[in-house]
Formats: structure tokens, sequence, C-alpha cells
């Protein structure tokens, strides 16, 4: 099929049968949709995240495998062939409980959390196959799992793309057709040995636009419960509005800086393939989306606004910095070694600040590694902050207008700022406030850049 689709519902747009027959209507209204790719229903990867901790309680893990199985249940009651599919959902509780049980004897670690985790989305999906027959649309289950190859970092795997492309055009490919839908996973995968790894939280859109490389489609479509991407949060700013088109690289920042909708790496094969990404409402798809390409008609210097919270400030200061070489090297390499990756960046002539994200993985890990913090303080003295939110400008051609950034600074003259980062990209200015700011910041911001 030259026109392909390739459509993927997250956790919201399946979260019930009502969100799944919605689903089902956007899947039958595109005839070029014919492989689908779903999370797991809504709050159920929370519940199995929860038990992956391997600290529950016996009692514990029985409330939460009696909530994993109402909200399936829920589903099942609407259903044909219900008892097939209750052996399904309970052939998966019990791995859950089992896996659980090793987690809390043994200790848990990112493997057991993956392989646990990755039921919500086996679940869901096997689901979602019933839900198409039952309103008379022939689907096909598929495991991901058999083309999803990645590496065996768990919790926050690497596909490799080229194993992926040829074993997607294996075993994939040939069971699309006209007739037939095929429904997958997104969020996991398996690595040489067949083991369950998962590509981290967010990972549905990452799997969808990997497969839609791999299989060279014309479009992909994101399926949420808001109509597109906004300006900003709408639950923040209440004249946030749906913005009709992007670039690449403005969804990139906007993504990258917080904006919830897209995941950050899907743009990643889409720009390897110029392939045009679609975000829409699956409850409400006829309110429009949209559409992510690689250049659009305009190009305004101010296009949404992003913001991240829970965002760790470490100021590491030292009078060697003075006219010395390597200092900057040596920090960089201890970031390296435990793993953290630096967003935002200053100097000056003794410190340096920089800024991580406060994210978690599949098993719910956060937080500095003492053991680095102390390796920095042997050659400088090392300040921490935590929980500061960051809010980034996203526009076009910040550098080349006179009185842009000025504008911006404007805004924020009454706000307390920790610190400041622009000049790297002509299409982010970041700021680094002081919890408690956001919400007025925000709501500023927007008004002055963005109501205009």
């Amino acid at each position: 099929m030259t026109n392909l689709d390739i459509a993927k519902f997250g956790g919201t747009s399946v979260g019930n049968f009502e969100a799944m027959t919605s689903s089902y209507k956007v899947v039958v209204s595109n005839p070029n949709s014919r492989v689908v790719v779903i999370s797991a229903c809504s709050g159920v990867t929370n519940l199995l995240v929860e038990l992956a901790s391997g600290k529950c309680s016996n009692e514990k893990i029985d409330e939460i495998i009696s909530k994993l199985r109402d909200i399936h249940e829920q589903i099942i009651t609407h259903l044909e062939n219900q008892h097939e599919l209750r052996n399904f959902i309970e052939g998966h509780l019990k791995e859950i409980k089992d896996q659980t049980l090793v987690a809390n004897d043994k200790g848990t670690n990112d493997q057991i959390a993956d392989a646990i985790v990755s039921h919500g989305e086996l679940m869901s999906s096997f689901l979602f196959v019933a839900l198409f027959k039952h309103y008379g649309t022939d689907a096909q289950w598929f495991d991901v799992r058999t083309v999803m190859r990645t590496d065996s970092k768990f919790s926050c795997a690497k596909p490799n793309c080229d194993e992926i492309r040829v074993l997607t055009r294996d075993k994939l490919m040939p069971l699309i057709s006209d007739k037939t839908i095929i429904i997958t996973q997104g969020f996991i995968g398996s690595n040489t040995l067949g083991e369950t790894t998962t590509l981290g939280r967010g990972g549905s859109d990452y799997s969808a636009a990997l497969l839609g490389e791999a299989l060279d489609v014309a479009t992909i479509s994101i399926w949420t419960d808001v109509p597109g991407v906004f300006t900003t949060d709408p639950r923040v700013v209440k004249n946030a509005k749906p913005i009709p088109e992007l670039t690449y690289i403005e969804a990139a920042e906007m993504a990258n800086f917080g904006a919830k909708v897209l995941h950050p790496s899907t743009m990643v094969p889409a720009v390897r393939r110029a392939i045009p990404i679609f975000v829409g409402s699956s409850k409400e798809p006829e309110k429009g989306g949209t559409w992510v390409r690689p250049s659009t008609q305009t190009a305004p210097n101010f296009r949404a606004l992003a913001l991240r919270k829970n965002q760790t400030l470490i100021v590491l200061s030292s009078p060697v910095m003075v006219g010395a070489t390597g200092f900057l090297a040596n920090v960089f390499s201890v970031f390296a070694k435990y793993n953290h990756s630096i967003d935002l960046v200053s100097t000056s002539e003794i410190s340096i600040a920089v800024t991580i994200d406060g994210g978690t993985s599949t098993s719910g890990a956060q937080g500095l590694d003492p053991n680095m913090l102390k390796e920095l303080e042997q050659f400088c003295h090392v300040k921490v902050e935590q929980g500061l939110p960051l809010i980034a400008i996203i526009g076009n051609n910040m550098s080349e207008n006179n009185g842009v950034i000025t504008k911006a600074f404007d805004c924020i003259q009454q706000f307390s700022v920790r610190m400041i980062c622009y000049g790297a990209s002509r299409h982010n200015l970041c700021f680094l406030l002081k919890d408690g700011d956001t919400s007025v910041a925000l709501n500023e911001l927007h008004k002055q850049l963005l109501e205009d």
C-alpha cells in the first residue's frame, strides 16, 4: 500500500470499552490505517510499575492484581468469547504475580521490571483485537517483540533500526492487506536473547515511528485525548490553543522540554524518512489536529511554551577553573560515567551550572547517585537544588530579529530566575525558575508572546 498509515493510540484512548470503541471508529474511518500500535489501558502501567518496585506486601500485590483484573474485565463484559478473553488475562495476571514475588524475594532490577510492565500492552492489544471482531472488522494480533529488536539496556532500551527494518519486512509486512488490520504493542521490544525490554516511559510513540520507518509508511498518526499539540499546557493556561502545523524541529524542541503529546524520540525515525506525523484526539477526531512536517507555511518567532517540572540544578565551583584546561572535560566525564544526561549548561569564571531532568525509569528509580556527587566533590564544590521548574520558549530565528529576546525577558522581570540558557539554538530560550512561580509565569508569557 503506497499510502499506508500507522496509527498509535495512547492509554486513555484504550482505557475502557467506550474509549476503545472511539478508537476503533477512528481506525476504520481511514482505509489507509492498516497497522495499529497501542499502549496499555490507562492506569495499568502505573500499577505494574508499583509491583515492579519489589516493595509490595502480599496484600498489596493482591489488591493491585484485583485492580488490573477489574480494568480489563470492564472491557471483556462487552465482547464475545469472554471465556477465552478471561483466560488470556488471567494467564498474564498469574505471570505478573509470579514475577512480582521474584522481585520481592530476590530484589528487583530493570530486567524484571520490564518483564512485569510489558504485560500491560500485551493485554490491551489482545482485547483491542477482540473489539474489532465484535464490530465485524477482521483484525490480527501481532507480538511486536518479534520485530522490535533492541539492546539489553533494560528500562530504556536502544532500538537496532537495521534489524528492526529487516525483521519488520520479513515478519510484519506480509501480513498487511486491505482485508485485515494488524494490532500490535508500543513501548516493548526484545533483545537478541528474546528477553523483553522496554523503550522507556512514553515509548509507544517511538515504537510507532520505528515501525513506520521500517514499513516506509506515508503517514504516522498519534491519537491521544487532546485535539493536537497546544501552544502550552491547557490545564495551566486556559487560553492555550491548538497549533495547526509544526516543523520537526519545533515539535522536537517541545517534546524535549516537556510537551507530553509526542515522545522526544518520535521525530527521529520520521525525520530520517520525511514522514509527516498527525496528532489528534481519538475522542474528538472531528476537531482536527496538528501536522508535524519537515517545513511549514509559517515560522513565527514564538510558537509555543513548554514546561518541564522537577529539574535538578547542580552548581560546580572551583578556583582552578580560571585559565585551566580540562576542567569541563573532567566534569562531563563524571556525569557520563554515572549515565546522567546534562540538559542546560551555563558557565562563569569559576563555576559551571548544569541541569538534569528528574525523570524516572521503568522501575521508578530516580535521583542522583551519591557516589557521583562524591566524585565531583574531589575536585570542586558541589551545590544541588532539586524540584525546580523549567519553561522553554519555542520559536524560530529568535537571534535574527531585533527585540525578540527583549520581549521575552520583559515578561519574566517579576519572577525569580535561577538560570537562563540561550544561544545554542535559534529555536528555544529556557528559564529555570524558583518553584512556585510556574503557573503565573507560564500564563504571563503566553499572554504576551502568543495571544497577540
